[in-house]
């Protein structure tokens, strides 16, 4: 191989592992050519490229792409399943699963799913789940009823939900249970009120004492 291809191998993957947020690595010594093409076929179906790849080659690209935990998983011949944006973890763990059981020859040893670092049991127990549009389906139905209810709360009109709710008002005070109103300022009592309107008694002016008229004497009769 020579060297213009070598670096252009090495740009390659190194941008595969910068931007990839999911991978799996494995070492696929012991697989046939043709187990290989096979192996690489289901993967594609899932959204997953598995590329085979000289340590040396995939050592630069992994230290040149900051990937440490890459480099950790590169002992011996290494094969490297990238997965795309849209591509199926669980189908990819489950294809690499399955043929690690069946060929008893192929070994995962570990990988990245979106940017968190696993190891092989991880890889194992991702393959035991159902598949992600069966896993979307259920978590649809879980919480379908309920969002229905919220979105149709939020589109219907607004006078509808005044209805509900004054409707739902009279209800309760139908039942007795009382319901918080606007605060307003408390009515005085009617016997209050009477005597706040009704003006306060003035004193009675103080006259000054009169004296006492002088009687008249009797007058004397003319003989």
């Amino acid at each position: 191989m020579e060297r213009t291809e070598k670096e252009k191998i090495v740009a390659e993957l190194t941008e595969q592992l910068r931007s990839a947020q999911s991978l799996i690595v494995a070492d696929y010594r012991g697989l046939s050519v043709k187990e290989i093409d096979a192996l690489r076929t289901r993967l594609l179906e899932h959204g997953a490229s598995f590329q085979v790849v000289k340590n040396t080659l995939t050592r630069r690209a992994a230290e040149a792409a900051g990937a440490d935990a890459v480099l950790a998983l590169l002992e011996g011949p290494t094969a490297i399943a990238f997965l795309e944006s849209d591509g199926d973890p669980v189908a990819v763990a489950k294809a690499l699963t399955d043929t690690a059981r069946t060929t008893r020859v192929l070994t995962i040893r570990g990988g990245i799913l979106e940017g968190r670092q696993i190891g092989e049991d991880d890889i194992r127990n991702l393959a035991t789940l159902p598949p992600a549009d069966v896993l979307q389906a259920q978590l649809v139905g879980t919480i379908a009823g309920p969002l229905i209810t919220i979105v149709g709360l939020f589109t219907a009109p607004l006078r509808d939900l005044v209805g509900v709710l004054d409707a739902r008002i009279r209800q309760l005070q139908e039942q007795g249970e009382t319901v918080p109103e606007a605060a307003a300022p408390e009515e005085p009592a009617p016997e209050q009120q009477v005597e706040e309107l009704a003006p306060e008694p003035q004193a009675a002016a103080e006259e000054p004492e009169r004296e006492p008229e002088p009687e008249e004497e009797p007058k004397e009769e003319k003989s």
